[in-house]
């Protein structure tokens, strides 16, 4: 038994939408996902930090769903904002039982235990110019559903796990931060950096809190061991 992560898979094996705007690393991906992810075991769990597929929505997705469906161990799905085809819990937990994704579970207002350690996590948002209006929507409404996260793991030990990293080189999201510490997390790991951003990755301890990207090419597409 053993806990990974992984995000920014893109899957798009219904519209073939290219990625090499992100580099040449990306050429074949899939087939090095298949790679990666065969690793994983029955018993296992892999958090999946969101931009899974390039789907827009359930049903256009639905192939990079059976993609990911059909490697063993549980799979935390987690929003990305590039996941078009998200949409109420509801919709996509019967969508993915209708389908027969019985691995999937979301990580989403809510929190999931490996072992005795609380799995926690959402979106996160970037909110750095902008102090209002739509934007300063999202970003409560996203800080608002990590505590809920939080908060239902009560006094375990913590894990967070977001898209957007709430910590880079020049750029601090001091209120998702703030909440990180207020609730003692230990360990939070982050996707949506690709390419040349991989160097403004904040990697490794800061301010007691262990920081790790796991975007699939900075991981090159194998999803990081986290703990057995």
């Amino acid at each position: 038994m053993a806990l990974y992560a992984i995000g920014d898979t893109h899957l798009s094996l219904s519209s073939d939408k290219p990625m090499d705007v992100f580099g040449g690393g990306w050429t074949g991906y899939v087939e090095k996902l298949r790679e990666g992810l065969s690793v994983l075991e029955p018993g296992d769990t892999v958090v999946l930090c969101g931009d899974l597929s390039w789907g827009m929505s359930l049903e256009e997705a639905r192939r990079d769903f059976a993609f990911l469906s059909s490697f063993p161990g549980r799979k935390l799905l987690l929003k990305g904002n590039h996941d078009y085809w998200w949409t109420t819990a509801a919709k996509m937990d019967r969508f993915f039982q209708e389908n027969g994704f019985s691995s999937f579970q979301l990580l989403h207002n809510n929190s999931h235990l490996y072992g005795d350690i609380a799995l926690c996590g959402t979106r996160g948002w970037f909110y750095e110019e902008e102090r209002g209006g739509h934007s300063a929507k999202i970003f409560n409404r996203e800080l608002i559903r990590l505590e809920v996260s939080l908060k239902a793991a009560g006094e375990r030990e913590k894990y967070c796990f977001l898209h957007y990293p709430p910590l880079y080189q020049g750029y601090r999201c001091q209120e998702i931060l703030d909440l990180l510490h207020r609730y003692g997390v230990t360990r939070c790991f982050y996707g949506h950096l690709h390419g040349g951003s991989h160097r403004l990755a904040a990697v490794g301890e800061q301010d007691g809190i262990q920081f790790r990207l796991v975007s699939a090419d900075y991981l090159r597409f194998q999803p990081e061991k986290i703990c057995d």
